[in-house]
């Protein structure tokens, strides 16, 4: 059994929305997902899924993608990314779901004997635009989220955590920041990000530092196939 992680599916099923606008590497990008996700994920495995899910704007609206979702092999933990305006109130998203999916919000999941945490997050101070009043609240708030996540994960007794974030937890120039800070402080073995889809997402950062391995998901980076996090046991 594995942990996998990948972000930013853009789904439309319920509506017309051609992702290949975006260039032609999204050009059946749900076909692409489908069929990769087969491929290597297994019935007992759990993936991630950091955001960015349904173009939806309605919970209605994100239904036939909740569907096609639950339809692929393995268990699914959904995380809320910045597209995701179908996503209301926790308890309307939860009792909504298709069995074998879970959504994280505040809390924490528990998958052989990892607890994944995390929270949407936002851009970081020093990426570009960044605005120091308007981001700036809502970067204090995220990390807010976090830190429940991961401290309801401490409380229950759970040494061994994931972080998924939709936004990276740096900006550009990987420079240190509150989610960095909660995340090593934490013991954070993983964290997951996506978000970016512009040419510098070659430049991310990827790898270990202060004992946490980032690695990024975001579909189009990564080839539309969930990403291993935790190989199989």
């Amino acid at each position: 059994m594995a942990i996998w992680a990948i972000a930013d599916l853009h789904l439309s099923h319920d509506q017309e929305k051609p992702m290949d606008i975006f260039g032609p590497l999204w050009e059946n990008h749900a076909a692409k997902i489908a069929a990769n996700w087969r491929r290597v994920v297994g019935e007992e495995d759990l993936v991630i899924v950091a955001g960015d899910i349904s173009w939806a704007m309605q919970l209605s609206g994100a239904l036939a993608d909740l569907d096609w979702l639950a339809a692929l092999p393995g268990r699914k933990l959904l995380l809320r990314g910045n597209h995701d305006y179908w996503w209301s109130t926790i308890t309307k998203v939860r009792a909504a779901l298709p069995p074998g999916m879970a959504a994280l919000q505040n809390d924490h999941y528990v998958y052989e004997g990892w607890a994944i945490c995390g929270s949407r997050g936002w851009i970081c101070p020093g990426e570009e635009g960044f605005d120091s009043e308007h981001d700036e609240k809502i970067y204090r708030r995220e990390l807010v989220r976090l830190e429940l996540s991961l401290e309801s994960a401490r409380r229950a007794g759970h040494e061994r955590i994931i972080a998924a974030l939709h936004y990276p937890p740096f900006n550009r120039q990987a420079s240190p920041s509150g989610f960095t800070e909660l995340l090593e402080r934490y013991g954070v073995s993983y964290c997951v990000y996506g978000h970016i889809h512009d040419e510098g997402r070659e430049k991310l950062f990827q790898g270990r530092r202060g004992g946490v391995n980032y690695i990024f998901v975001a579909a189009d980076g990564v080839g539309f196939t969930p990403v291993p996090v935790v190989p199989a046991t």
